[in-house]
């Protein structure tokens, strides 16, 4: 990747080239999910979006779909000037403010309005003109990865849940061969979906730009042919949108009609695919936040989790599999006990430190992973103490229950153990309660996860909120589910 300098000499003579003068600044924008580096430069003939992405095929794909969507006139950003090597261009500027940021002052406000209930529309308008009007104006052997949404593609969404987002919570108990079976019966019935349309593939928030009080739309560059359902679904599922189920419905419904004004009689088809599509896109979009999330630590997506937790279990409830693929309805069953673990993240746009504490086993579950994004933490070994689990009176107990609790109370080297727990925890939360710090996550670890691990855990989590009663606080126990 390039340096700042080297990005600075790049798009100052970019815009030397497209407007013969030089530029006044340069100024690096919120990194996205990918490799592209996007940066706004400023001059007097006016303001840019500078682009750069390795990536030559996907930015030839976004190309060829600007071109096109521009002389369709559909509202989207003009490619002004690209590179010679076409790894870095200039495009319209359309601001900061997008959908999503509105969405999030309606979120603040406790509200959806009707006036965003209309743009919703207007947007969905836009979409079938995407879908329909533009497919056979589009080049798709530019198309990347693929010119396609196969069935090829649909198993890879469904593996990259497993892969980035199962396996990285072992706590998930399923039997590969049973879910694979699942996968293959899933996209099977996914994959007859008519598929003779323009697909966006990340029809979001997120990536609908609010310029002049219209709507315009960026981040196209994956889109291929493919089935009319997954857009939708992507736009009014967006998990962190918060979109009330009534005004999902009602959003449907506009759609369908609009819909019908292209293709009469093609509700029942559509229909017959969405519930399908709604799970396609919810499991892709954990196995992204997995990846994005808990292997690269960028922390808007770990962020998302509980919501796309939430939206999937409510989901399910009203609209089960109905016994077709009982290995992924076990899954999701089990998923429901992640959302205690990532509700702390919720929290972090508080203005108070959360801690987390939590009890696990070192022979089962292991260390808990940090879903906050923060790292660091600690993690404090329990086994050097006595057991009460060697004890038969004691086996079927808890930490939790009173005779385990005198049991260890009655020993002194638990009362140093705990002394030393305070002076570490205490130094910490201090710390970082002054620098504005969002998460601090105290593990508690024995050979069984559930005698010694948890009567620290519990000890703690009391300690805490006596301590620091302006801090919140938040306990698990792994092995209590």
């Amino acid at each position: 990747m390039l340096s700042l300098k080297e990005f600075n000499h790049l798009f100052e003579q970019l815009y030397l080239d497209l407007t013969g003068e030089k530029c006044e600044s340069i100024s690096p924008l919120a990194e996205s999910g990918s490799m592209r580096k996007y940066f706004r430069i400023k001059g007097t003939t006016g303001t840019f979006i500078g682009t750069y992405n390795p990536n030559l095929n996907e930015n030839q794909a976004f190309f060829a779909f600007a071109k096109s969507f521009d002389e369709m006139n559909l509202p989207v950003p003009k490619v002004l000037i690209r590179s010679v090597d076409d790894f870095s261009y200039l495009q319209s500027d359309l601001g900061n403010v997008s959908l999503f940021t509105l969405i999030q002052e309606n979120l603040s406000e406790g509200t959806f309005s009707p006036q965003l209930k209309s743009l919703f529309k207007q947007i969905i308008s836009h979409l079938i003109q995407f879908q329909i009007v533009a497919y056979s104006h589009l080049d798709f052997s530019k198309a990347y990865p693929a010119p396609k949404f196969s069935s090829k593609a649909i198993m890879d969404d469904l593996e990259y849940f497993r892969y980035y987002f199962l396996k990285l919570h072992p706590q998930i108990i399923y039997d590969d061969e049973l879910l694979y079976n699942d996968f293959q019966r899933f996209t099977k019935f996914v994959s007859q979906a008519p598929s003779n349309y323009f697909m966006y593939r990340d029809f979001q928030s997120r990536n609908i730009m609010i310029y002049e009080n219209e709507p315009y739309f960026i981040d196209f560059q994956g889109g291929r042919k493919g089935p009319l359902q997954y857009d939708l679904v992507s736009f009014i599922y967006q998990v962190k949108a918060q979109i009330p189920d009534s005004i999902r419905e009602e959003l449907l419904s506009y759609y369908l009609l609009e819909l019908n004004k292209q293709f009469p009689y093609q509700q029942v088809e559509f229909m017959k695919y969405y519930n399908s599509f709604i799970y396609l896109r919810l499991f892709q979009v954990l196995g992204a936040y997995g990846f994005r999330g808990l292997i690269q630590k960028k922390a808007h997506f770990i962020d998302s989790i509980p919501y796309a937790l939430t939206t999937l279990g409510d989901f399910y409830e009203k609209n089960n599999f109905d016994g077709n693929y009982p290995e992924l309805a076990n899954i999701i069953h089990q998923l429901g006990g992640l959302r205690a673990l990532y509700k702390s993240n919720i929290a972090t746009n508080a203005k108070s430190l959360t801690v987390q504490i939590n009890s696990f086993s070192y022979l089962k579950k292991g260390i808990p992973t940090d879903f906050s994004g923060n790292g660091g933490g600690f993690v404090f070994d329990c086994r050097a103490l006595p057991n009460p689990g060697r004890e038969d009176r004691y086996k079927m107990q808890t930490g939790l229950d009173k005779d385990v609790i005198d049991f260890l109370e009655s020993m002194i080297e638990v009362h140093h153990f705990f002394e030393h727990i305070k002076a570490i925890s205490e130094q910490s939360i201090t710390n970082y309660s002054q620098r504005g710090f969002k998460s601090l996550i105290i593990n508690f670890g024995c050979t069984g996860g559930q005698h010694r691990s948890v009567f620290f855990a519990e000890k703690t989590f009391r300690w805490v909120k006596a301590h620091f009663p302006k801090i919140a606080v938040t306990i698990h126990h792994n092995e209590l589910q």
